[in-house]
């Protein structure tokens, strides 16, 4: 990690209706900010997803206030259980 970035911890893994599109959401430990990624699930198959990522700063978003405490209870989770480049 550098000064212009951030560690986030994955927090949420979600599947699209039809099952197309796979939303995996990073937050930082405190739980007030993320990363949203959606990755098709034919690009899964060649894609390691692990525990952390570190990334810019200015890529994280705001979380909403009613979700930062369940963030930061996963993130907290997730640091204790696996490495950052574990995949998952």
């Amino acid at each position: 990690m550098t000064a212009d970035t951030e560690r986030v911890w994955l927090v949420r893994r979600s599947y699209g209706a039809d099952e197309d599109l796979v939303t995996l959401v990073y937050a930082t430990p405190d739980g007030r900010r993320q990363l949203k990624k959606q990755l098709s699930h034919n690009m899964l198959y060649g894609t390691e997803i692990t525990a952390a990522r570190d990334v810019p700063v200015d890529r994280l978003e705001s979380v909403p206030d009613d979700e930062q405490d369940e963030f930061a209870d996963e993130a907290s989770r997730m640091a204790e259980r696996h490495d950052p480049d574990e995949a998952v």
